[in-house]
């Protein structure tokens, strides 16, 4: 997922807004330290500022994981977006489903691009809804990925987001979670500056 934003992000913000990244370790990670860290820019974050929350939704159900980020930004007295007035809000909570790789299915003219022998499966029933592909997505990904010839080792998921990232066109994205993220990171561009 990082690797994917660093090289997706500044495409899509070009120059108009700045950004960090700050990953966890896992999902476990990223949920345990989350109530501390928010709590901490609680104290100072400006007004103008964002906090875009990013996870994948793996096997938990996407209401439940929802709530659960939604709580603890509430319980750390920031406003989340799905709390909020229209531009009030601090935090945006937004879930990968099931996976980032969802996204590259999303996208499969990026994922040619980068992997040409990739055959065009996105015509069939069972990859039509990127965000609904089962078996597990990135099973999937690396699946198709080997039977045209690549990754025969296993799939290495931060060579696949440097190589298919560059390749990515948001507007064409199939993905509803990514389009999802996508507006909203469309709408806080928009947004007037002060």
């Amino acid at each position: 997922m990082e690797e994917m934003l660093r090289l997706l992000l500044p495409k899509i913000l070009q120059d108009q807004i700045s950004f960090e990244i700050y990953r966890s370790q896992s999902k476990d990670d990223l949920l345990s330290s989350l109530p501390a860290r928010l709590q901490g820019y609680s104290t100072w974050l400006p007004a103008s500022w964002r906090i875009f929350i990013l996870v994948d939704r793996d096997d938990d159900d996407c209401i439940e994981l929802k709530k659960q980020l939604e709580k603890i930004s509430r319980n750390s007295s920031l406003i989340t977006k799905t709390r909020a007035s229209r531009k009030s809000y601090q935090v945006i909570n937004r879930i990968a489903i099931e996976e980032l790789e969802a996204w590259f299915f999303g996208d499969m003219e990026a994922v040619r691009a980068a992997y040409p022998k990739v055959s065009t499966i996105e015509k069939r029933e069972k990859y039509r809804d990127p965000d609904n592909i089962k078996g597990g997505t990135w099973e999937s990904f690396e699946k198709i990925l080997q039977d045209a010839g690549y990754f025969k080792g296993g799939l290495r998921k931060i060579e696949l987001a440097r190589t298919i990232s560059p390749h990515l066109v948001p507007d064409r994205n199939r993905s509803k979670s990514f389009q999802v993220f996508y507006g909203t990171i469309v709408e806080i561009m928009n947004e007037p500056t002060s």
